[in-house]
């Protein structure tokens, strides 16, 4: 019987948390959407388990790696091996069909509205699914990108073209020699576009980016606004969480969302404006839709 209780207020609550996100979404202005690396998670890239062991059991074996992430930063003592694992990161999370339609359900949800995106993630799964490339700001890089690894020059490359070619080529953890890519200036090794240290290239489509969303914010400041944040864990709140916490405060109009399994919280002064789920976003995403 007790056990019946707690699933019936489960219930109740998770439906009513629903319906707000369902109202607040429905009477808004605009929308922020900000997205970390559970919306991707929960849309089936996953950096751990079954999908991880399938991909790099050989990488696995030879060098005890535990997941995908940790694996990006093991010292390899060869180009062609370190090119032989990120060949396969970057295709099977940037390239392959996305595992779930997370983000295409997320698009049903807000494409009526007028949104704008910034998201840590570097996988392009928004634009993948048909955001509008021109609403997004991908602050944190991107897989499908090389940089110069000094960097000499402040430019990136698209990688899809090689990036096959080393994935058709690899022999065990290697590539081919002849495929390691090097910085077209300076003959530097090159490297994935990815915000790790003081060598991240911001190029001319980041800065862009990132004006156009400083414009919807400030634009929003004074709007019905909704601050969706989705699956952003505690490695980077000075991105988006902190921001969100402090836009929502500055605006008795706005609401700020939460939905993240497992780390789904905010801030006491603005908890009235708040609407927190600890749930499997694509399973949210879902029932808005349903709703």
């Amino acid at each position: 019987m007790f056990s019946r209780i707690l699933t019936r207020r489960y219930t109740e609550n998770y439906l009513g948390n629903i319906e707000k996100v369902k109202k607040a979404i429905d009477n808004a202005d605009n929308i922020v959407i900000g997205a970390g690396s559970g919306l991707s998670t929960s849309a089936g890239l996953t950096y751990s388990g079954e999908r991880f062991e399938s991909i790099f059991q050989d990488f696995i074996d030879k060098y005890n790696i535990k997941d995908m992430y940790s694996g990006g930063f093991y010292p390899y003592k060869t180009l062609e091996e370190y090119w032989g694992w990120w060949s396969r990161h970057i295709f099977y999370n940037r390239y392959v069909d996305i595992p779930k339609d997370t983000y295409i359900k997320l698009l049903d949800v807000v494409k009526n509205k007028n949104y704008f995106v910034i998201t840590t993630n570097v996988d392009h799964c928004f634009q993948r699914s048909g955001f509008d490339k021109e609403r997004l700001f991908y602050m944190q890089g991107d897989y499908g990108l090389f940089q110069c690894s000094k960097p000499c020059h402040q430019r990136t490359y698209d990688n899809r073209e090689i990036i096959e070619k080393m994935i058709k080529s690899q022999v065990g953890t290697e590539i081919n020699s002849s495929l390691i890519p090097k910085c077209p200036i300076c003959n530097s090794p090159m490297i994935p576009n990815l915000r790790c240290d003081d060598t991240f290239v911001e190029d001319e489509g980041f800065y862009v980016a990132r004006d156009r969303y400083n414009d919807f914010l400030n634009k929003s400041k004074s709007l019905n606004t909704v601050y969706l944040e989705l699956g952003v864990g505690g490695n980077t709140p000075v991105w988006i969480k902190y921001p969100f916490w402090k836009m929502t405060a500055e605006n008795p109009k706005a609401t700020y969302v939460c939905i993240n399994f497992g780390e789904s919280f905010t801030r006491d002064e603005i908890e009235k404006q708040s609407i927190c789920i600890n749930e499997d976003i694509d399973r949210v995403i879902s029932s808005v839709i349903n709703s």
